[in-house]
Order: structure tokens, then sequence, then C-alpha cells
């Protein structure tokens, strides 16, 4: 079983209908006891880093990710699920839930013609080699929308980097936890490979990262 989880931050019906396009089977849960259960865990959402952590802790489905986490089933952060791994968020000064170490930041624009949140396709460059993005060209664009991202501790953290008025991270690992700012589920046919993709990953990574010359 494939577990989108929903805990009210919303944008969980596209991530299903994705994984519907590419004929992966999914359920959408709100229930920690499923994500027990499951193989592979979808964590989505937008919003604010504050009431995603409030509906995480409420819930119970906050604890659920990190015992998933820690048994070591393969799970996809995107958007806000890129944000609230990592320890903290400067959006409200959030504790998070601190699977990957760094603090979530928001854009510090000096090219005021550029606007937060930024919105809209981008290029990513891959830094690392990961399973989830085998195959990404530097020409391959994905699609983004927000005001922070992630900005992890550690660089062996940091798997993929994108530019909006500089360079900023856009993909995060920790062993079986992978996670991207942009949306896999609006990034067309790159997106839906990156679902496919996950739908076959084991949570394995590479025993050395290698930066990838694209």
């Amino acid at each position: 079983m494939l577990a989108i989880i929903d805990y009210g931050a919303g944008n969980i019906g596209s991530v299903q209908r994705a994984c519907v396009e590419t004929g992966i089977q999914s359920v959408i849960t709100p229930d920690p006891a499923d994500l027990k259960k499951a193989q592979r865990i979808i964590f989505p959402g937008v919003g604010a880093a504050p009431t995603a952590m409030e509906n995480l802790k409420r819930t119970g489905l906050g604890e659920a990710i990190k015992q998933a986490f820690a048994a070591g089933t393969p799970i996809l952060g995107i958007c806000l699920g890129a944000q609230v791994v990592l320890d903290r968020s400067e959006e409200g000064d959030t504790p998070c839930l601190g699977l990957i170490a760094g603090t979530t930041v928001r854009f510090k624009l000096q090219d005021k013609s550029l606007k937060i949140p930024h919105i809209g396709w981008n290029s990513v460059k891959v830094l690392q080699q990961h399973p989830l993005l085998a195959d990404i060209d530097k020409e391959d664009e994905f699609y983004f929308v927000h005001s922070y991202y992630p900005q992890p501790a550690k660089l062996e953290s940091m798997f993929a980097v994108s530019d909006y008025g500089g360079e900023f991270c856009c993909a995060v690992g920790n062993k079986n936890y992978f996670a991207v700012q942009f949306h896999p589920e609006k990034s067309g046919r790159f997106g839906l490979e990156m679902l496919l993709r996950f739908a076959k990953w084991d949570g394995s990574v590479p025993a050395k990262s290698g930066a990838k010359g694209k």
C-alpha cells in the first residue's frame, strides 16, 4: 500500500490523481495506523509550517512519520513535506520533525523585480546521485510554488538546487526519506516519471553519492 498523508494541508487530491495517471495504486489517509502498514508514504502539502506542525501533532501523524522513517519505509516529501522535515522553519519560528538537520528559510531576494512566492517552472541541477533523480537533465523543468525552501545543515543532505535570484536547495534526503520543494504531480512527464521511480524505490541510496555532471 502507498499511503498519501492527509493532515489538512491541501494538495492531496492532485497527488493521488497523478498516481492514478501513472497506474500507481494509493490511498489517502488521516490515520496514523495506516502509515505503519504502508509500504511507501507520500507526505505532500501546501500552506504554513505552524499550522502543519500543529495538525501533525494533534493527529499523531507527526509521530507516525518518525516511526515510519525509523522503520525504513520509503517516504517522499513534497513542498511542505520538504520543509517541516527539517529541525525548524523560519515561518513562525516553528519546531519541526527533525529528520534532516537544518532550517527552512524564506527567500531573501536582492533582485526586487522577482516576486515572492516563487511561482513557475524552473530547471533543477542535480548535485548528488539518487534513485529518484535518475535521468533528470539540466533542461528538464519542474513546477514550483513557495516562499520558503529547505536549507540542510549538511551538504550530504542536499541533492539538487534550482535558481531564483540565486541558487536554493530544492531536494533533500536522509536515508529512506527524500523530499522535493517542487511539485512532481504538477510537473508533467518529468514529475510523473519521478513518482514512478518512487513507486519502485526500496529506500536505499548509493553508498557514496557523487556529483552528477549534467
